[in-house]
């Protein structure tokens, strides 16, 4: 099953990355979202399964 990484600016998403699994996504999301949010503005991240399900979400102002 795959698991996307949902990176949202202000405007929307901006962008969009695949893992093969939950923990590794969600490993990734929370460690590059310091980075993601000072380099591109991103104020949440979300993990979705392939049936579009919410795993995880991370959210800061």
């Amino acid at each position: 099953m795959a698991y996307t990484v949902i990176w949202y600016g202000r405007q929307g998403i901006v962008d969009k990355e695949t893992f093969d699994a939950e923990k590794m996504a969600k490993d990734h999301a929370i460690s590059m979202f310091p980075t993601r949010k000072g380099d591109d503005g991103v104020v949440s991240v979300e993990v979705r399964k392939d049936n579009r399900a919410v795993v995880f979400s991370h959210a800061e102002n």
